[in-house]
């Protein structure tokens, strides 16, 4: 390994190495690609270190069966330095036992590379646009919209750790209905502040945080609004509680350690013509046409079927099961239609775009895939692009369900729940299971202090390695040393072996695009460490610090140092603190 190469890195490099001395050889031919070649733990320890696919996947280029491919990579790779042996396992898998100074050497590059251990060039700079949250600004942030903002900011996170240049974006959905919906119930707050006895009617929205609205609207304009017509104050009312809303939708997610880069406002792409840009440049390309569409046979129509001529999005062409409205007859554009021009915007300006949305909009996700699809593809620039959907959160308390509801104003907001269990509980907590699986997130259970709940363990697991480095140099004034790391044994390297892990853990979980899974490692990193804190339990030389051998004792404190480091390298993505004391 050279110098700063974590262990992945290094063996990945020479894989790569003995297979192009294959190629050099004939046996493997010249144009051969080794993009699907991996390098992994076996699944079984006692197989060995490392294991490689390398010839079952390159056996059909090279037209031979894997087993004869991986034989002839055996020789190459028992010649590498660090690799004491490579055996070949089933149809072609094959096998390394690493030489034991590997691991001392990747405790030595964890220490050195502190923070920056998992970080990757991966991305090579690839410019990524990440949308989420994008909740409407008609209140404050609830936990709807809460493990989305997580699962957005995490991925961020993620993905600059392993080299992209990440832009987080929020999309403001100023131009529908709903913020005229909240304009009227500012103005009721309004004329309240005014001293008006008021009577919140159906379907506009109850809740007591638009009383500090109405009472600011009330400060600013005095009286001159109380009795006006709609038409002269639904402007003023609405720009004004859209940018009070806003400010509480940021002030929320500054709670949960959140935030964006870019606010884009679908009024401002409105006011700039894109949609209109955006129509004219897909007409140019035959994409967008005028036409009717049938109304589905056997069911009722959707909402946005009109019987009338209409402009249409050949979204089939992109593999989407009709074709698609971008205006409606009153010629208003359709919210697809705003949402082409919305990406394309997006697309102008990254290489990648992921949006994170709610899984009650999959039924969207073909139709705007295909429009980028479109764009990228009509522009002679493909654009990568994904849709992450997330399901809701059910909240739980007292063992029953607890009902949200925006509109009666019954729901609970993300600073109440920040201030009752902490921002680490939420955002951990919301990292513990895949975002497209149900998640229930009960008041009692992610406070508990078990190992049942995952976001205190790993807690748990850094804050005790803290007491324990703070406990040698104050009782032993014993400090963490490489000087003698020859005397870790078994238990130990097996704990490096799990450690060495988090830079390939990155990387995979960027290529995925699931940032989920770094707290899955997390917790296997500190069920590892608590395991071998336990086995002092029994034997006290198995404890980090013995107090007749202080050699063995600073080995063992760089690596409980090194094993800290990498749990608040991962916790960082996971945009959690690495607690010192509990």
């Amino acid at each position: 390994m050279t110098d700063m190469q974590t262990l992945y890195t290094a063996f990945n490099g020479t894989i790569d190495t003995a297979l192009s001395a294959l190629v050099a050889d004939g046996i493997l031919p010249a144009d051969v690609s080794f993009k699907n070649v991996a390098l992994e733990p076996p699944r079984d320890p006692s197989h060995g270190d490392l294991a490689t696919n390398a010839a079952m996947v390159l056996a059909k280029p090279a037209k031979t069966n894997p087993r004869a491919l991986a034989e002839a990579l055996v020789t190459k790779l028992e010649a590498a330095p660090g690799i004491l042996s490579a055996q070949i396992a089933g149809p072609g898998f094959i096998n390394l036992r690493l030489d034991g100074q590997v691991w001392l050497d990747e405790l030595a590059a964890i220490t050195a590379l502190a923070g920056d251990y998992g970080r990757s060039d991966m991305g090579k700079g690839t410019r990524v646009n990440i949308e989420y949250v994008s909740a409407n600004p008609t209140g404050p942030m609830h936990m709807g919209h809460c493990r989305g903002a997580v699962v957005g900011d995490a991925l961020s996170s993620l993905l600059e750790l392993a080299g992209h240049e990440v832009t987080r974006e929020y999309y403001i959905n100023d131009a529908g209905g709903q913020v005229d919906t909240l304009a009227r119930s500012a103005h009721l707050r309004y004329r309240e502040a005014l001293g008006d006895e008021i009577t919140i009617p159906e379907g506009l929205y109850p809740g007591d945080y638009l009383v500090p609205v109405g009472e600011a609207l009330a400060k600013e304009l005095g009286r001159k609004h109380k009795d006006s017509a709609e038409d002269e104050w639904l402007p003023i009312f609405r720009e004004h509680a859209v940018t009070q809303m806003m400010e509480l939708i940021k002030s929320d997610l500054a709670l949960l350690g959140i935030h964006h880069d870019v606010f884009a406002s679908e009024a401002a792409l409105h006011a700039a013509g894109k949609p209109d840009e955006a129509e004219k440049w897909l007409r140019e390309q035959d994409l967008v046409y005028d036409g009717v569409l049938e109304a589905p046979k056997g069911k009722a129509p959707p909402e946005d079927w009109e019987p009338v001529e209409l402009p249409l999005f050949r979204s089939t062409k992109f593999g989407d099961d009709q074709d698609r409205p971008i205006k409606k007859s009153d010629g208003k554009w359709t919210y697809f239609g705003a949402d082409l021009a919305y990406h394309m915007q997006k697309a102008d300006a990254a290489d990648e775009l992921i949006d994170i949305w709610g899984a009650d909009h999959a039924g969207t996700v073909k139709r705007i895939k295909a429009a980028v699809a479109a764009l990228s593809e009509g522009k002679g620039k493909p654009t990568p692009f994904d849709v992450k959907l997330v399901q809701m959160v059910q909240l739980m308390r007292g063992g029953e369900p607890v009902k949200m509801s925006k509109r009666s104003g019954n729901f609970i907001t993300i600073a109440e729940m920040i201030e009752e269990v902490g921002r680490d509980v939420v955002r951990f907590t919301m990292l513990t299971r895949k975002p497209e699986a149900q998640m229930e997130f009960d008041f009692a259970k992610v406070v508990e202090a078990s190992k049942d709940n995952p976001v205190w363990y790993v807690q748990y697991a850094h804050a005790r390695i803290q007491s324990t480095l703070r406990k040698a140099s104050q009782e032993e004034s014993f400090e963490p040393s490489a000087d003698d790391l020859d005397g870790l044994g078994e238990e130990e390297i097996a704990l490096v072996k799990r450690a060495a892990q988090f830079p390939r853990e990155v990387e995979a979980a960027a290529k995925a695009r699931e940032p989920h899974r770094i707290a899955f490692y997390l917790y296997d990193l500190a069920t590892d460490l608590n395991a071998f804190y336990s086995l002092g339990n029994t034997n006290t030389q198995k404890r980090f610090i013995v107090k007749q051998d202080a050699r063995l004792s600073q080995s063992r404190l760089f690596l409980a140092a090194a094993i800290g480091q990498v749990l608040r390298n991962g916790l960082r993505v996971l945009g959690v603190e690495a607690v010192d004391r509990m």
